[in-house]
């Protein structure tokens, strides 16, 4: 689901849920990817056999699911109006359950704020990474972004 506003209507939004992605599976091929990318090989995400025999699977690192909210979220809401974007950082983020290699994640966003910054509005959103089937989401994350008409 898609959400399109303007910039000069983006604020009618605050307090609002924007939308929910699609479903994405996490594959021991990206967590490898992320891992060389990172320098974080811990056996929890690479080492196949021992983390099925030690923890029932491998998982996805913290801050892969993290870095996942740009490409889960970029369908949620279209902005009319806007030459570019930027992330401008979080406010607080809460990794409160793992993601097993396998599952699926998909993205929540809720427009918290909208505040002028500039020449652009700085948006302050809340996104939940939810895992497919599993009642406790992966994080959850107050993002930072401004946009620019």
């Amino acid at each position: 689901m898609t959400t399109e506003t303007t910039f000069a209507d983006v604020a009618s939004l605050v307090g609002t849920e924007i939308g929910v992605s699609e479903w994405l599976e996490i594959d021991q091929a990206r967590v490898n990817l992320f891992a060389d990318a990172t320098g974080d090989h811990q056996w929890i995400h690479v080492d196949v056999e021992r983390a099925t025999k030690e923890i029932g699977g491998p998982i996805a690192h913290g801050y892969l699911t993290l870095s996942l909210i740009p490409y889960l979220s970029k369908d949620i809401m279209k902005v009319s109006g806007v030459t570019r974007g930027i992330n401008y950082g979080l406010n607080k983020v809460r990794f409160t359950s793992m993601v097993p290699v396998g599952s699926k994640v998909r993205a929540r966003q809720k427009l918290l704020a909208v505040e002028p910054k500039g020449p652009g509005l700085q948006m302050t959103s809340e996104v939940t990474i939810e895992i497919e089937g599993n009642p406790r989401p992966a994080a959850v994350a107050e993002t930072l972004s401004v946009i620019y008409p």
